[in-house]
């Protein structure tokens, strides 16, 4: 099955739902996950709303303009980013989860990192879901802990280490790579008992500008149909590189992208730019 992109069967209209800490949240209409750093050094708004206060600030934003998941991330994972644990991560996060649950309690919170150990604190102060850019390749108890919390788990695709997670890799077929490593990740997860998975193609991570187009165009394969799909390029550099331009001056081109995804079935959309992406999905549901 793995000869042909173009033998892999376009994943059909569907409806999905998962169970984010009890609470059944439909995927029928796409839903816009807006992103929230803490960190002081993320490539496009770094240090912008890394203490308590700027947070719950951009969250109440974020939320105004249309999202309904917030994806916190203590850590950046541009290239060359500073490293840290889990402790730092938790250092980092601090009351940020907690006061956004209690300001918006009807937001929904992903936790983005790779440590169970974090995903163990975010899961006390009130996550809804995981977001874990490693596929549980950098942290060996990160399935079961994603298990015992029963939050759904957004697996992406990636290198298997850390160090290489930028490492450009040119594949054969990047759309039947994915899949391959879809297809073994997701079994895994099932059998420890995971049962709502989201699947994320990993653009931005170790792949070339010209595979990074190609899966844009093939979406519609990734996941066999099987599981919602989260696509997350927002400010990506395979977009604002080619064309000389900054990731703060890419936004028509992003918003294209954006519907072209959505028409192959993306459920998720993770952005920046939420009003934007509003918009865009405003557009795409009127074309349906």
């Amino acid at each position: 099955m793995f000869s042909n992109s173009k033998a892999l069967e376009p994943s059909n209209p569907q409806t999905y739902s998962v169970n984010c800490n009890g609470r059944l949240v439909q995927l029928d209409t796409p839903k816009i996950m807006g992103i929230l750093n803490l960190t002081p050094d993320s490539f496009s708004d770094g240090g912008k709303f890394n203490d308590e206060k700027l947070a719950l600030k951009h969250a109440e934003k974020l939320l105004n303009d249309g999202a309904e998941i917030l994806d916190i991330g203590p850590q950046s994972t541009r290239p060359n980013a500073e490293f840290l644990n889990s402790e730092q991560e938790i250092n980092r996060i601090g009351n940020v989860i907690s006061n956004i649950k209690k300001e918006f309690p009807e937001a929904l919170i992903s936790l983005d990192t790779f440590y169970a150990e974090t995903v163990r604190f975010g899961f006390n102060e009130g996550i809804d879901m995981i977001n874990d850019i490693s596929g549980g390749q950098y942290d060996e108890k990160m399935f079961d802990t994603a298990a015992e919390t029963k939050l759904p788990y957004i697996l992406m695709h990636i290198n298997p280490s850390y160090k290489t997670m930028h490492d450009k890799v040119k594949f054969e077929d990047i759309t039947l790579e994915v899949n391959r490593y879809f297809s073994e990740k997701t079994n895994e997860l099932l059998q420890k008992g995971v049962k709502d998975i989201i699947l994320d193609p990993g653009f931005g991570f170790g792949k070339t500008v010209e595979d990074q187009m190609k899966m844009i165009n093939e979406v519609e394969y990734f996941g066999f149909g099987k599981f919602p799909l989260l696509i997350g390029i927002s400010r990506k550099s395979f977009i604002y590189k080619p064309l000389g331009k900054s990731p703060l001056d890419i936004n028509e081109e992003t918003q294209k992208l954006h519907m072209k995804v959505l028409e192959q079935g993306a459920k998720i959309i993770r952005v920046h730019d939420v009003a934007e992406a509003k918009e865009t999905i405003s557009h795409f549901l009127q074309k349906k």
